[in-house]
């Protein structure tokens, strides 16, 4: 199975592969495909984060979920797929949302490197701003929702991202925080489309106040994922890639 694998990264890069640890924040369109990239690569352990059920709206662009997995967290729908795919995969899974209250436990233990694929501006904030205090590397999701251009997809420090509006307010939250660079991001130079009304008709994921649906194909996301799980495994393979994480430092 990972025969290909190690051609490439050669017997001692897989190696650690196998011996590392990654968290995957968010299992929507973006994070789901991170995370099957990730378990095709040969990680050995991943610490799965999603706090939602799977949805019908977001079978058009999720890496795993079936309609008859629609209702059931997506932490366990994700989790019986991967280790389908591979039985050797260790995968621990949280039904959790990540705030500074929840962060203790759900950073806990030795990471190798954090995958942020959330949604929500607070929680991204304080996910990377973590991170970065704890030295942990993490690669990051800007905004995939309501593009269709893959010309336009980037990778960069999150300094250094232009256009996105996601990225655009992450990048001063983590200034007024003290952070101005370190952390390498996905994201898209091309104009998002405006977001619509919240959806009425799924009150499972209303955390805070609602937020407002963004339109999808199964395309962008999917791309974004792919991006953060090369990155990642990038770094935990060794490998010199200028975009692969490293702890950010707070100036």
């Amino acid at each position: 199975m990972f025969g290909r694998t190690i051609d490439l990264l050669g017997a001692a890069g897989f190696e650690r592969l196998q011996k590392a640890a990654v968290a995957v924040f968010g299992l929507g369109g973006v994070g789901s495909h991170a995370a099957v990239a990730l378990a095709r690569a040969g990680v050995g352990r991943l610490r799965l984060v999603d706090f939602d059920p799977v949805t019908w709206s977001s079978l058009n662009r999720n890496a795993f979920a079936l309609p008859g997995d629609v209702g059931a967290p997506k932490v366990e729908v994700a989790r019986r797929h991967l280790q389908a795919l591979n039985p050797d995969l260790v995968v621990e899974t949280h039904p959790s949302f990540f705030h500074r209250d929840s962060a203790d436990l759900l950073l806990a233990g030795s990471l190798d490197c954090v995958v942020d694929a959330i949604d929500g501006l607070s929680p991204k904030v304080a996910l990377l701003e973590l991170c970065c205090r704890r030295g942990l590397p993490v690669v990051s999701s800007m905004g995939a929702s309501s593009r269709v251009d893959p010309a336009q997809v980037r990778i960069g420090d999150i300094d250094d991202t232009s256009v996105c509006p996601l990225a655009r307010r992450v990048r001063k939250a983590l200034r007024r925080l003290g952070i101005r660079s370190g952390i390498p991001v996905v994201y898209s130079t091309e104009p998002p489309r405006p977001p619509l009304p919240p959806d009425e008709d799924e009150p499972a994921l209303l955390r805070g106040r609602p937020r407002r649906r963004q339109p999808s194909l199964s395309t962008l996301p999917g791309i974004f994922g792919y991006a953060l799980a090369s990155i990642a495994i990038a770094r935990l393979a060794g490998l010199d890639l200028a975009a692969a994480p490293r702890a950010a430092q707070p100036r």
